[in-house]
């Protein structure tokens, strides 16, 4: 989001050979945890966490470890006042009968909760 200091770095990755990409990630740091969903590694300076995504869940990933966390409380607040869900799983956007109503993209879950669409960067 173009800030001058991070916490720490956030991967989304749909990886093809899991297992190459934790070897590639042990030999980046320590490996400190290694989980169907995500892993993380402590390096020298900074600690790198790699959410594991499918198709499905890629673009609500994206938009959730994109941040920033006051832009993910605002549109989760959003759907919540329509009885609807975002689920930081990476799932998507439910409705209260547990029906999928946006995902595919982060364009979609802007347009079903009424808001303009932001970049990363716009999301403060």
């Amino acid at each position: 989001r173009r800030k001058p200091f991070v916490n720490d770095i956030d991967m989304v990755l749909i990886p093809e050979d899991r297992e190459a990409v934790d070897q590639v990630l042990m030999q980046l740091g320590k490996l400190k945890m290694s989980g169907p969903k995500i892993a993380r590694v402590k390096m020298e300076s900074i600690t790198l966490d790699v959410y594991y995504a499918t198709p499905e869940t890629w673009a609500t990933l994206l938009l959730i470890r994109t941040g920033s966390m006051e832009n993910n409380i605002r549109l989760a607040g959003l759907a919540k006042k329509r009885g609807w869900r975002l689920k930081a799983s990476g799932d998507g956007l439910f409705n209260g009968r547990g029906q999928r109503v946006a995902g595919d993209s982060e364009e979609s879950i802007y347009t079903a909760l009424g808001v303009p669409w932001q970049k990363p960067w716009e999301r403060g």
